[in-house]
C-alpha cells in the first residue's frame, strides 16, 4: 500500500507541475507577433531609397504590393501580389520556418536561403535573406513588426550599390 501511496504522489506532483508550467509555454507562444491576414500595401506611408522608386508606382515594385499571410507555431508563408512594369500582375509566393533554421525559395532568379528569427520580446521578425542572381550574391534583412492590429510594417535593410551606403526601404500594410 505504500508503494501506491508513493506512486500516486509521484504522479500528484507531476500533474501540479505541468498544470503550472502548460499555461507559462502557452504564454510564451501567445506572446509572439501573428502576421496572418491579408494586407495591402500603403504607399503614403511607405519610404523607398533615395533613387529607388524610378517615379509614378516604383513602390510596388521596388518592395510593395499587396500581401496575404499564413501563420502557425512553426511558419510563416507569404503569398505577395505586383505589378510588374509591363502592367502585368504577378503572385510569388516564399515560406519561412519560425525555428531559427535555414528556408529556401525558389523563384524565377533562382534560390534564396533565409533565417527567421524572433526579437526577444517576440514582437518582431528577422528575416535575413541572402539570393545569388547572374553570379552575384545579394544579402538583405527584413524586420517585420505590427505597430497596433491592422498595420504591418517591414523594413527592409540591403548593401548599397558598388560599395554605396545601405539602403533602407519601410513597406507599411494595412490590414483589410
Amino acid at each position: 500500500m505504500e508503494k501506491n501511496v508513493s506512486n500516486f504522489m509521484k504522479l500528484f506532483a507531476l500533474t501540479i507541475m505541468l498544470a503550472l508550467i502548460m499555461p507559462a509555454m502557452t504564454h510564451a507562444q501567445a506572446g509572439k507577433a501573428n502576421f496572418a491576414g491579408t494586407w495591402t500595401y500603403n504607399a503614403a506611408k511607405s519610404t523607398q531609397p533615395q533613387g529607388g522608386g524610378g517615379g509614378g508606382g516604383g513602390g510596388a515594385r521596388m518592395g510593395g504590393g499587396n500581401l496575404t499571410a499564413t501563420q502557425d507555431a512553426n511558419s510563416l508563408t507569404v503569398a505577395r501580389t505586383r505589378t510588374n512594369q509591363d502592367g502585368e500582375t504577378t503572385t510569388t509566393t516564399s515560406k519561412y520556418t519560425l525555428d531559427g533554421k535555414e528556408s529556401v525559395n525558389t523563384t524565377g532568379r533562382g534560390d534564396s536561403k533565409s533565417v527567421a528569427t524572433w526579437s526577444a520580446d517576440g514582437k518582431s521578425l528577422s528575416i535575413k535573406t541572402t539570393s545569388t542572381f547572374n553570379e552575384n550574391t545579394f544579402t538583405s534583412t527584413a524586420v517585420w513588426s505590427l505597430s497596433d492590429a491592422k498595420t504591418l510594417s517591414v523594413v527592409t535593410t540591403m548593401p548599397g550599390r558598388d560599395g554605396g551606403a545601405e539602403r533602407k526601404t519601410a513597406a507599411v500594410y494595412d490590414k483589410k
